[in-house]
């Protein structure tokens, strides 16, 4: 696996840990709420990541465009699906979002190594 998506993960797991192990009831009906949001339902799954993934990107938060593209990358969205959705978050989001495109796409290139 790519050091870079190694690293992504095993921080991740390890802070969620500590965050739910702490037992607070907001945040564990946060993440639970923050899980079923994106499950099946009138849109599949696929379709709720990409979704994700512009929000992410127009609100310009580097850790959640690499959980959605990670998530993207293992529901199978293919690389001109990604093109695709990148140009939508930077029409919407302006020209502020491209930074944040370079570094999806470096992420996404990490994906397409592991």
């Amino acid at each position: 696996m790519n050091k870079a998506v190694e690293d992504f993960h095993s921080y991740r797991e390890k802070m969620n840990q500590k965050i739910l192990d702490a037992d607070n009831l907001v945040l564990k009906r946060l993440f639970n709420l923050d899980t079923n949001t994106y499950a099946d339902g009138a849109l599949d799954s696929k379709t709720k990541e990409m979704l994700g993934l512009v929000a992410s990107l127009v609100l310009r938060c580097d850790d959640c465009v690499k959980y959605h593209l990670d998530k993207c990358h293992a529901l199978g969205v293919s690389s001109p699906e990604m093109f695709e959705i990148l140009a939508v978050a930077n029409i919407v989001g302006g020209t502020i979002v491209i930074p944040h495109t370079r570094r999806a796409v470096e992420f996404w290139e990490a994906l397409q190594e592991s």
